[in-house]
């Protein structure tokens, strides 16, 4: 089990929260870009007037790789370089149609910000596939009774205290909600929707999360103003708490 405060877990907390400023971009207003950001815009707006697949598209849409590749988060792990490729593959398909997933929209956010949000997410799938893994490597299949024989065969997982899925720090972070030593966490909420406060969402959000469509559906608000009260009122919060535990 990771021990509360390893590099491992201090990752896999910033990597998570991080995944939760999706709708930051999606809903802040264009407040100006930076000039590289301007480039980049221009760069994409001249690399959707051409056809899918054509000469032309495929050289802007390389320009702007190489233009984006240094702003990109970046660590230090074995799957790192394929959850790069993945997110080049999402570039070049929803750049400009949406093929697999909301089509980019420059106005939202730059095309780093937009590119980062996708990589932390495919490597949170890569490092819960790991951790899977070690599991099913993990010796032990086999005990041997003290006599010699060969006892019944044993699924390591059955020896393991937890579950490798989630780190135990994500734990701590849902008993911290749950609990809400304060009351903070339950006193904010949405006006007139006392049942949709900090605490609520908090924990529909740690993992496995409830999509914010669902959420919508559920409560009867859109999701822009879900996500939005999350943003300014429920991930600072978070971040606070996880500041004080030295998560983050």
């Amino acid at each position: 089990m990771l021990k509360k405060g390893g590099i491992t877990e201090k990752r896999y907390f910033s990597v998570w929260i991080s995944s939760n400023t999706k709708h930051s971009f999606l809903l802040r207003k264009k407040t100006g870009m930076s000039e590289p950001d301007e480039q980049l815009r221009h760069l994409v707006e001249e690399a959707c007037k051409h056809p899918p697949g054509s000469l032309l598209r495929q050289r802007k849409l390389t320009q702007i790789i190489r233009l984006t590749s240094s702003r990109l988060w970046r660590e230090n792990t074995a799957y790192y370089q394929d959850a790069l490729q993945q997110t080049w593959v999402f570039f070049c398909q929803n750049v400009c149609e949406g093929k697999t997933g909301e089509c980019y929209n420059p106005s939202r956010g730059s095309i780093a910000t937009w590119l980062n949000y996708y990589l932390k997410r495919r490597l949170q799938d890569f490092y819960i596939a790991e951790q899977k893994q070690q599991v099913k490597r993990a010796d032990g299949l086999v005990q041997r009774s003290r006599s010699g024989e060969i006892g019944d065969l044993i699924d390591p997982v059955d020896n393991l205290p937890a579950s490798p899925d989630v780190p135990p720090i994500l734990d701590e972070v849902k008993l911290w909600a749950e609990s809400d030593p304060q009351g903070s966490l339950r006193q904010i909420h949405i006006e007139g929707h006392p049942q949709v406060n900090c605490q609520t969402l908090i924990l529909r959000r740690l993992p496995p999360e409830t999509g914010w469509k669902e959420l919508s559906q559920e409560f009867g608000l859109s999701v822009s103003t879900l996500s939005s009260f999350y943003q300014r009122q429920c991930l600072p919060r978070l971040r606070k708490f996880g500041e004080s535990q030295g998560y983050l």
